[in-house]
Parts: C-alpha cells; sequence; structure tokens
C-alpha cells in the first residue's frame, strides 16, 4: 500500500499561503508610493518615513510575539494575526489624511504582520520535522517569494487598472475571507494534538520536544546577548534587511521609473525577482540540510553585494531584469540557513524568543533601509549612495559568518525540536 502524505506537510503548505498572503501585501508597499505621494501630497521622505514606522513596529513586536507563540501556540498567532491584517488593509481604503495612514498601516498593519511571520511560522514547522527541516522550511520560506511574485505585480496592475483603494479592498477581502479560515482550519501546533509524530519521529534521545513554560524562564535571553555567536548572526541579519526588505522593497520600483522603466517592465523584473527568490530559498532550504551554513550565508551576502554593483549601472531593460535574476536567487535565501544556526546554537533557550530578537534585528535593519534612502533621495535626487553603502554592508555582513563556529555535528540534524 502507497504510504499516505503525512499531515505535516500540509501545515508546510498553509504556512507557505499564509506567509504568501500577509508578507505580500507587506512587500506590496513599493507600489503604493507614488499613489500615496499624488493622493496625499506628501514626499518620497515621508511616505519612507511610514514605512520605516511599519518597521519598527514590527521590528519591536518580535521578541513579544516570541514569548506569545510560546505560551499560546503558533497556531492562534498566525491566524489572528492574518485576520488583523486583512481587516486593517481593507480599512485603508478609508484613510483621508496622512495621519491615519501612519497609525492604521504604520502600527496596526505591522502588528499582524508581525505575528503572522517568519516566527510562528518557523515554530510551527519545525515541531512537525524532526528529519527534513531545511527542506521544510525552504518551501515555506518560499511563500515570501510567492506573495511578492503574485501581490506586488498584483497591488501594481490594480493601480494601474483602476486605483490604490481597490488594490487595498481586494488584498484585505483575500486575507480576511480566504486566508484566515484556512489558517484557523488547518493549522495545528504540534502533532501530539493529532495523535502523531513529527516527520522522523520524536527523537527521544535529545530530550522532550516541548519545553514548559517554567523550564523555558530558567534560562534568561541575557546569557544569549553575552555569546558571541548571538551577534555575529545578528549583525548580518540586520544588513539583510536594510538591503532586502528595507531597500530594494521599498525602493526598487519607484527606483525603476526614476529611470524610465515602464510599468510593465517593472512588473516583469519584480516577477522576475520573486521568481528566482522562490528558486533560492527552495535551494537554500536543501543545501541547509547538507552544507556548512555560515560558509552557505558568506556566499549568499557576497553575491547579493555584486547584484546591486549591476543595478547600479541598469539603464538598460536587459540589466535591470539580469538583476532581478541574480537578487531574486540570493534575496530570502539567507533566513533558512539563519535559522538553522540559531536553533543550532541555541537549542536550549527559548528558540521563539531567540528568532524574535533575530527578526527584530532584521526588521530594525528593514527601517533604516526604508527611511535613509528615501531621506537621502529627497535631498540628492539619486539612490546611488544608498546602494553604495549597502555594497559596503553586504561585504562586512559576508566576512562576520566567516566568523561564526561551524556547528556540533550531532546538532546538524537539528533532532531537538522546538517549544511551541
Amino acid at each position: 500500500m502507497k504510504q499516505k502524505l503525512h499531515y505535516a506537510w500540509l501545515i508546510v503548505f498553509v504556512t507557505f499561503l499564509t506567509l504568501l498572503a500577509v508578507q505580500g501585501v507587506r512587500l506590496s508597499f513599493g507600489a503604493f508610493i507614488k499613489p500615496w505621494e499624488e493622493d496625499f501630497s506628501l514626499d518620497r521622505g515621508t511616505i519612507s518615513l511610514i514605512s520605516m514606522l511599519s518597521f519598527i513596529v514590527y521590528g519591536v513586536s518580535q521578541p513579544v510575539i516570541g514569548r506569545l507563540v510560546d505560551r499560546v501556540g503558533p497556531r492562534i498567532v498566525l491566524s489572528l494575526s492574518t485576520l488583523l491584517v486583512g481587516l486593517s488593509i481593507f480599512f485603508t481604503n478609508f484613510v483621508t489624511s496622512p495621519w491615519q495612514l501612519f497609525i492604521l498601516y504604520g502600527i496596526i498593519v505591522s502588528l499582524g504582520v508581525g505575528g503572522a511571520s517568519n516566527i510562528a511560522s518557523t515554530v510551527i514547522v519545525t515541531n512537525w520535522f524532526s528529519e527534513k527541516r531545511g527542506l521544510a522550511l525552504g518551501v515555506m520560506e518560499a511563500g515570501f517569494g510567492a506573495g511578492q511574485m503574485l501581490l506586488v505585480p498584483g497591488s501594481l496592475l490594480l493601480i494601474d487598472w483602476f486605483n490604490w483603494k481597490v488594490a487595498v479592498c481586494v488584498l484585505g477581502i483575500f486575507l480576511t475571507l480566504i486566508i484566515f479560515p484556512i489558517a484557523g482550519l488547518f493549522l495545528r501546533n504540534s502533532p501530539t494534538e493529532k495523535n502523531m509524530q513529527p516527520v522522523g519521529g520524536f527523537h527521544h534521545q535529545s530530550g522532550p520536544t516541548h519545553k514548559t513554560t517554567d523550564q523555558l524562564k530558567n534560562i534568561s535571553d541575557k546569557s544569549a546577548f553575552i555569546n558571541k555567536k548571538f551577534w555575529l548572526l545578528i549583525l548580518p541579519f540586520f544588513i539583510c534587511g536594510f538591503t532586502t526588505t528595507g531597500l530594494m522593497d521599498t525602493h526598487l520600483i519607484p527606483f525603476s521609473h526614476d529611470h524610465g522603466f515602464s510599468t510593465s517592465t517593472t512588473s516583469v523584473a519584480v516577477s522576475l525577482l520573486a521568481g528566482f527568490n522562490i528558486i533560492g530559498i527552495l535551494i537554500s532550504g536543501m543545501v541547509a540540510d547538507r552544507f556548512s551554513n555560515r560558509k552557505l550565508l558568506c556566499f549568499l551576502y557576497a553575491v547579493r553585494a555584486v547584484s546591486l554593483i549591476i543595478l547600479l549601472s541598469s539603464h538598460e531593460p536587459f540589466l535591470l531584469l539580469g538583476f532581478a535574476v541574480l537578487f531574486g536567487l540570493v534575496d530570502f535565501a539567507t533566513v533558512t540557513p539563519t535559522q538553522m544556526l540559531a536553533a543550532q546554537y541555541f537549542k536550549q533557550y527559548s528558540v521563539g524568543s531567540i528568532l524574535g530578537w533575530l527578526f527584530f534585528s532584521h526588521q530594525i535593519g528593514s527601517a533604516l533601509g526604508a527611511y535613509l534612502p528615501g531621506v537621502w533621495y529627497s535631498q540628492s535626487g539619486s539612490y546611488n549612495l544608498s546602494f553604495t553603502l549597502s555594497i559596503i554592508l553586504l561585504i562586512g555582513a559576508s566576512m562576520l559568518n566567516i566568523l561564526l563556529p561551524e556547528p556540533n555535528t550531532s546538532t546538524r540534524n537539528l533532532e531537538n525540536g522546538t517549544p511551541c
């Protein structure tokens, strides 16, 4: 008889779909910059301030979300956060002044996006996999790329065909009436809720896969903060946020328009970037199960620096599209090896909390990467300074990962489960 498909793969699909929808909405911010500039008579720097606020709120929420996931479980956090994003992005349609946009998008939407993020999804997927975790996390992470590939060009087209208010209504209805019910119906915190074992079974020799709240309290986050490995993970991830969701996801579309590329060319570039982002994420997930993650991260950050050098000289469509392919391959590909290293180095801690601090650093980097280029653009009319600084930072990130120690080979397969 053929073996039935393990329920864990349905968990992966639902988390993939949730990230596709929620993070796709977040990654669509760049599509709304020009319409909001025109409707609210705002300059690029002020619009970037909205993005900065959203990233700060997202980032500050991450350690709190990590602890919340440890206490109430990732299913509730993911589901309710998806609903919050759906409702709040829909009500953006009724905004009539900039301060309302700051509150609704910059704060409320961002709180929901912070809940339906890597932390809860990583914990729930890790709970369901004792083996093939790198692959499962890679598939889950591909939801970011899929959301970027579908919802960003989709938002651009809706804005082009109708207006930005129609676009936010469609996005809000999609999240509220489709994604939220699916997440609530099918997600389960751990295999024990369905009387099952994770893929690969429980590894009893590594101890129980669930740690109680009391056990987690006995290991303070402060002891992680004085660990060199913690900072060698956090600093490159800060740079990762600055150069991807901060700089590129906020400013690539207006950069493309400023260089005279049409909406169709820009949409193709964004779609190519997102499509190759999915490929890069999946490859990264498979490689992370078999290769040194610190060396993989060193390579990914170096390639990202090269891609930005290409973008600086992209005055022809083929260079923009070439950048999109190369940057896409290494865009979110850094997340899975970073998550794997965090779980390997800090498996005795609350992994939800450790991931919370990691993604806090990522979002603070994203906030600066969204805001500073907007301010510099308003002052100089160019993104050259932002891209040059990003190239230097990425070279530094590549070098920092070389300083990380290789995890103990006994922990390479992440045999310890993540607390829920």
